[in-house]
């Protein structure tokens, strides 16, 4: 096959990859698998899945499945992480990013909470520490005078 035979470029939507990474998902049982649309945050992806593994064999035979699944389409993943220790494995299928990690990797990095903060809302928080901040040392110089 020369390449003028070989499928045009970016034909796979990152909508498609998505689709076809859910259905990997599911099909290995993954467990409370969430899908992010974080198009809004950042320019790296379009979505982000984060998905959990009742074990280590778990978590790395479901990244495998996904990436089998995205090969399928003919989409070459851009990296895979952590598949050695398999605690968190990370997909790396340029518009979708899937993470795959046991429970307690999950809820120690909670991805979801970090990624679902607007750009608006983290300003905010900023704002918001920053006068904390300037409480604190103002409570704290006022207890040391008295």
């Amino acid at each position: 096959m020369t390449l003028k035979d070989s499928a045009p470029l970016n034909t796979i939507s990152a909508e498609d990859i998505k689709n076809a990474a859910l259905t990997a998902l599911d099909d290995m049982k993954a467990k409370d698998v969430v899908c992010l649309d974080i198009k809004p945050l950042t320019s790296m992806a379009d979505y982000m899945i984060v998905a959990s593994g009742t074990s280590t064999r778990h978590v790395k035979a479901s990244a495998d499945k996904v990436e089998e699944a995205a090969r399928t389409l003919g989409v070459r993943p851009l990296g895979v992480e952590g598949a050695q220790a398999a605690e968190w494995v990370l997909v790396d299928l340029n518009d979708v990013i899937v993470h795959v990690m046991t429970p307690d990797t999950r809820r120690f990095y909670d991805l979801e909470k970090l990624w679902s903060i607007t750009p608006e809302q983290s300003a905010t928080a900023s704002a918001d520490s920053e006068t904390n901040k300037t409480l604190k040392k103002a409570t704290s110089s006022k207890n040391q005078k008295g």
